[in-house]
């Protein structure tokens, strides 16, 4: 009874300090000199009003790349990894090609990739390319994500232990047979929780579409912005931002912890 009681006590206070931690803040800056005009600037409810509707519509292109990208991302970082994962003399050509690739990938910023690749595919001029500037934001995403993804598999791959690939091998598995019966689900399971962070980072980094020319929300938001001298779109793009990131956030929290509860029960059986 004493721990129920001492819980809600705890519960209590975290809740009354964080009250009065934001109150103070809100206090803080409402009563600020410039409050006044960074309200008018930011947090207009007309132009809010006014501008969500094309926004939110834009930002369906954001959903649309996004959509798109992670799954031939989840692929294509899987096979990264597994080449990078591949023994012997025979595939050393291969795991040096994918240590180049994952290199390079995630030594560039993205918004170069998106640059060098929104405006310097189409100007080849080559009839069979593309131009559309979605589609080559959505390469860059790919390239510069699946760098990314591709170590998260390998550290999944290289945390199953060596028996595991070990008693597939002596139940007549081909090696090909217990990367994918085997060794691959384990890995999976485990990378869960980062390879979610990642895609909540992809997520946000669909913005970065809008430097080649791509209307998204926040190339809605600026368009909104040059014409209203107002800066209330950019927190209409922000709010649809976060409206999906916090939840996706708050469901990756959810499976590591369900993940440390599962490993923790495992210790305590054994």
């Amino acid at each position: 009874m004493s721990r129920r009681t001492d819980g809600r006590r705890a519960v209590g206070v975290a809740l009354l300090s964080t009250v009065v931690v934001f109150t103070a803040i809100g206090f803080a800056i409402a009563n600020s000199p410039g409050w006044p005009v960074v309200k008018e600037q930011f947090f207009s409810w007309q132009h809010f009003k006014d501008g969500f509707p094309e926004i939110a519509h834009a930002f369906l292109l954001n959903v649309k790349i996004f959509l798109i990208a992670e799954p031939i991302i989840l692929v294509l970082a899987l096979l990264l990894a597994i080449v990078r994962g591949l023994p012997g003399p025979v595939f050393a050509p291969f795991r040096i090609l994918a240590i180049i690739y994952a290199d390079f990938f995630r030594g560039i910023p993205t918004i170069l990739v998106i640059l060098m690749l929104g405006f310097g595919m189409p100007a080849l001029g080559l009839s069979w390319l593309p131009t559309s500037t979605t589609f080559w934001g959505v390469v860059a995403l790919v390239l510069v994500y699946t760098a990314y993804v591709s170590e998260v598999y390998r550290a999944g791959l290289e945390s199953v232990h060596p028996s595991q690939d070990a008693a597939a091998r002596s139940l007549g598995l081909s090696r090909l047979q217990g990367l994918r019966y085997v060794i691959v689900p384990q890995a999976i399971r485990r990378v869960i929780p980062p390879l979610l962070n990642d895609f909540i980072g992809l997520q946000k980094d669909t913005a970065l579409v809008s430097v080649i020319g791509a209307i998204d929300a926040l190339q809605q938001a600026t368009i909104d912005e040059a014409a209203n001298f107002n800066f209330t779109p950019f927190v209409c793009a922000a709010v649809l931002f976060v409206a999906i990131t916090i939840p996706l956030t708050r469901f990756t929290d959810h499976l590591v912890a369900r993940d440390r509860a599962r490993r923790q029960a495992s210790g305590a059986l054994a």
